[in-house]
């Protein structure tokens, strides 16, 4: 077995990783505030939630809040272990 084995493709960009580091402290986190603590474009952090949703590994939840649209985000429980395994993977191989 590979020492890379368990690095997962889908966090090798540091914006998604930024994101998932984000959703595993808290419970969700809103596009401004993603957006903020990242230092993103719109599209930029779009793209790559959009990606992370793709795979499954955070929940979008769209809905208005008073007359002003807020977009929700929150790591799915794969997202969540796919993301622990990809850091551990990462320990071990700084490990080496």
């Amino acid at each position: 077995m590979s020492i890379i084995t368990n690095i997962n493709k889908a966090f090798d960009h540091r914006i998604r990783l930024g994101i998932m580091s984000i959703l595993m402290v808290n419970e969700h986190a809103d596009f401004n505030r993603l957006k903020e603590l990242l230092g993103v474009t719109d599209g930029n952090l779009a793209s790559h939630t959009k990606a992370l949703e793709k795979e499954a590994f955070i929940l979008i939840e769209k809905q208005f809040i008073g007359k002003k649209p807020n977009t929700r985000y929150s790591a799915t429980a794969l997202g969540k272990k796919a993301f622990k395994k990809h850091i551990e993977a990462l320990e071990k191989l700084i490990g080496k």
